[in-house]
């Protein structure tokens, strides 16, 4: 195979599911013998100004084989369209749909080679919204780990960056209903995403006053994060939209049963073997509330979910998996 060009946002500075599946497939498609040349275009993405899109248009005519991230190609169709012309292949990565420029990305995503998705969920999305035909999945693997110990008082979490999307004030309500209950949690994701929202966020957590129960961990990576999961009981992925949720996976790795958002992609990632719950949330942080303490009252149901927690992580697909099948599609 010729040398594969893995075109990535330069503008996402946080720890970001996106950039930890990208980084991941790179490492296990250099494993499998692929020879990879990464590029972070920097960009107002998306959907970029001229000039980002300009730069783009380069960087896909100085290559044969290109896998763009979605968050760049969503909103240049014409480079996309101008590459395929000229006999590029162009593989589109899409972590996320963007329908605030469906015009944009349909486009797009017609004009390219062939779509990758890292859930069925993210690939009904994108064939519902553009009629496309020829949306492949290759889900995220996980990185092997030991199972989590836990915690007295348990402890809970959210792995996500603090952004609007994420949930987290959703959250923090829903555990400032539980004081009377035997509990901590920790906010692992960076402030620096939306400064404005986790300063809502630390603010609401201080209005409850709850800063001795909710610790604002900050982004955490490698061995420090480890040790974070290791103490974890419970996790939880209420994001309002969410493609897949590799938190989700990550947490079962560990063993650690989740609770995510009913018709979102972490369900996908959640699985239907009981290791937690998908919840309807319309009803806010009473509905998160209300599972919450079941969680922590009935023992019986907290052994099943870690119990079941457990299985899932026996039988996770792995990185290398991952790239074989991108391998697969690269070549087909």
């Amino acid at each position: 195979m010729t040398t594969l060009r893995f075109i990535v946002p330069g503008n996402i500075g946080h720890r970001s599911g996106g950039n930890v599946y990208n980084a991941r497939l790179v490492e296990h498609l250099e494993a499998l013998g692929v020879r990879t040349e990464v590029m972070a275009l920097d960009g107002a993405w998306p959907p970029g100004r001229p000039e980002d899109r300009e730069s783009l248009a380069r960087a896909l005519r100085a290559a044969p084989l290109v896998v763009v991230d979605g968050l760049v190609a969503a909103g240049a169709p014409d480079a996309i369209e101008a590459a395929v012309q000229a006999d590029t292949r162009v593989w589109v990565l899409s972590h996320m749909a963007f329908p605030d420029i469906a015009g944009l990305e349909g486009r797009a995503l017609a004009a390219a080679t062939g779509v990758i998705c890292p859930s069925s969920f993210a690939a009904a999305r994108l064939e519902s919204l553009y009629g496309l035909d020829r949306v492949h999945v290759a889900r995220p693997g996980t990185q092997p780990a030991e199972p989590a110990v836990g915690s007295h008082p348990p402890r809970i979490v959210c792995v996500a960056a603090l952004l609007p999307n994420k949930s987290q004030l959703l959250l923090v309500e829903a555990l400032a209903r539980l004081a009377q209950l035997p509990w901590t949690a920790s906010l692992i994701g960076s402030p620096d995403a939306e400064p404005a929202y986790a300063a809502r966020v630390a603010a609401a957590v201080a209005r409850h006053g709850l800063e001795d129960r909710i610790r604002l961990a900050g982004e955490l990576d490698g061995q420090a994060l480890e040790d974070a999961w290791r103490a974890v009981d419970l996790s939880v992925l209420v994001s309002e939209r969410e493609s897949f949720g590799m938190a989700v996976q990550e947490s079962l790795a560990h063993g650690v049963p989740a609770v995510v958002r009913r018709g979102t992609g972490a369900e996908e990632a959640l699985g239907a073997g009981g290791a937690g719950t998908a919840l309807d949330l319309d009803g806010g942080p009473d509905a998160l509330a209300k599972t919450l303490a079941a969680w922590l009252e009935d023992r019986e149901l907290a052994a099943r979910w870690r119990e079941a927690a457990l299985l899932r992580r026996a039988a996770l697909p792995s990185w290398t998996e991952t790239a074989e099948t991108v391998r697969a599609l690269l070549r087909g």
